[in-house]
């Protein structure tokens, strides 16, 4: 696969400065306008039903971990009403080969607010991070993230909805 330069829209940019930070490590960057991705994702992730979606897994034959699950769920709908929260799944669905709970978020705001908050809060759980583009399989492949550790997706599964 080809992959567009990251540097695309700064090929004409004045080049960056060496001078490094009080801190001895940090590079100095002067001021300059806020990135839009602060406020809206970047294309190809379509936000028009949901931006992210955040599986979080558990083994549902391990009675503390589907305990500690049963709990995430209830204080995530508690703590953050605002996303779209499903049901608590209670064996694998889907290209999932475990047992999970889907949350949903619709802005960058709310997706780096869920991801921080996971990373401390998921105890012996794992969560599969993934965007919404238009290929399926690409989400919740090469597009993917992990908090924890990673499980085998079902990938035939997803290339059946994949172009």
């Amino acid at each position: 696969m080809s992959w567009p330069s990251p540097l695309v829209g700064y090929e004409n940019a004045e080049s960056l400065p060496d001078k490094v930070n009080a801190d001895g490590k940090s590079l100095y960057n002067p001021p300059a306008p806020r990135s839009a991705a602060y406020d809206e994702f970047p294309k190809p992730i379509d936000s028009s039903n949901n931006a992210f979606d955040f599986h979080v897994y558990y083994m549902q034959s391990d009675p503390e971990q589907l305990e500690f699950a049963r709990k995430l769920h209830e204080r995530i709908r508690r703590e953050f009403p605002e996303l779209r929260i499903y049901k608590f799944f209670e064996k694998p669905v889907g290209p999932h080969p475990v047992a999970m709970f889907e949350v949903n978020t619709f802005t960058p705001h709310q997706t780096g607010t869920l991801f921080g908050w996971l990373v401390v809060n998921r105890g012996p759980c794992s969560v599969l991070i993934h965007p919404n583009t238009d290929d399926m399989y690409r989400d919740h492949t090469e597009l993917a993230t992990w908090i924890g550790r990673p499980w085998p997706i079902n990938t035939d599964f997803l290339k059946r909805f994949s172009r």
